[in-house]
């Protein structure tokens, strides 16, 4: 009798396993599957000198050198390897004329607004100047070699920029893009922004060849991190608030409107190209955060040229970025505006 069921059972376990495989995820071309998780305790470190704080942004020349990093004192520094270590790279007008080299009891943050709080940092390769969007000295640039930095723009639509955060480049045609993150508040009052749900920020471009400073897009909660598109088309800006990247088009039919591009599972930084048509999001915490448990937390998530998921970095709760860059080595560099150092992490 046995013997008699078995083809009747075969057929039955083979028409099962059809069903499951037909209800079974696609992994065929076109599906995008998550890559593995980076672990980022695992990391290498370039300590900063004594003292310092804070590499909030981590940038590369055109010739690959650097890191060039701007920290809490007011200044960026330039690493130029194990036996040369940190130096100064660039300052601002305001670092020199109020003696900010001097050794001082108070915290950074007590003289920000006299010494200048660099944050955004980014080359345009051809020419060497890199840019610098102070958080109250405004938009800044230096020339190759660095020094004094000129300030290049204080207000933009006839209003002071109070908290100048992010920027970019585009290196074809030398624009420049940058965020102030309020109009309300200053940066040493970054948790109100958040906590208010101030929506006064704005998007600007500058352009170098007239020297000039167009508000995009003004009414924005909590601009933060930019990035041009690979194809630059657009422009990708996280909003540290709402946990969200907005989608700001600058060709195209859409040209001069935005939309959401992504919602993120924690509090955006800066956001920066992968180098494969997608970004890097630097993650400050989690949306939704325990104090307790499992010493582990989302420091950053890949994010695609469409804002698909493709990627998470994991790391110590103390670990808390600011900004990410991955180099064609597969090396990612991790700035943070609370370390003492810069992270490097081998993928």
């Amino acid at each position: 009798m046995g013997r008699r069921r078995t083809p009747r059972l075969l057929t039955l376990l083979a028409f099962s396993l059809a069903v499951l495989l037909l209800l079974a995820p696609s992994t065929a071309a076109g599906a995008v599957m998550p890559a593995k998780a980076i672990d980022a305790s695992k990391s290498q470190r370039l300590e900063l000198p004594e003292s310092l704080v804070g590499p909030e942004s981590v940038a590369f020349d055109g010739h690959g050198a650097g890191p060039y990093v701007s920290v809490a004192d007011g200044r960026v520094l330039r690493w130029g390897g194990g036996g040369s270590g940190w130096a100064t790279y660039a300052y601002s007008p305001s670092y020199a004329e109020n003696g900010c080299a001097a050794p001082s009891e108070l915290p950074p943050v007590a003289r920000e607004s006299a010494c200048g709080r660099p944050l955004g940092l980014r080359f345009h390769r051809d020419s060497g100047d890199l840019y610098i969007a102070d958080a109250y000295m405004g938009l800044m640039r230096v020339g190759p070699g660095g020094g004094e930095a000129t300030v290049l723009a204080t207000e933009a639509g006839g209003a002071p920029l109070r908290f100048t955060n992010g920027v970019d480049v585009d290196q074809v045609t030398g624009d420049v893009y940058f965020t102030d993150s309020s109009r309300t508040y200053q940066r040493s009052q970054h948790q109100m922004v958040t906590a208010t749900g101030d929506s006064t920020g704005r998007i600007m471009r500058y352009d170098p060849r007239t020297n000039q400073v167009t508000v995009l897009q003004s009414g924005v909660t909590y601009p933060n991190g930019i990035a041009i598109s690979a194809d630059r088309t657009h422009l990708v800006v996280a909003l540290t608030g709402p946990c969200k990247l907005l989608r700001y088009w600058l060709q195209g039919p859409k040209a001069g409107t935005s939309e959401v591009f992504a919602d993120l599972p924690g509090y955006p930084d800066n956001v920066r190209p992968d180098g494969n048509g997608g970004y890097w999001v630097a993650l400050h915490r989690e949306k939704y955060e325990f104090p307790f448990g499992v010493n582990k937390h989302l420091v950053a998530i890949r994010i695609g040229a469409e804002g698909e998921k493709l990627q998470e970095m994991n790391g110590p709760k103390n670990v808390r970025p600011t900004e990410l860059v991955e180099r064609r080595d597969g090396k990612i560099y991790m700035g943070s505006v609370e370390l003492t150092y810069v992270g490097i992490i081998s993928t």
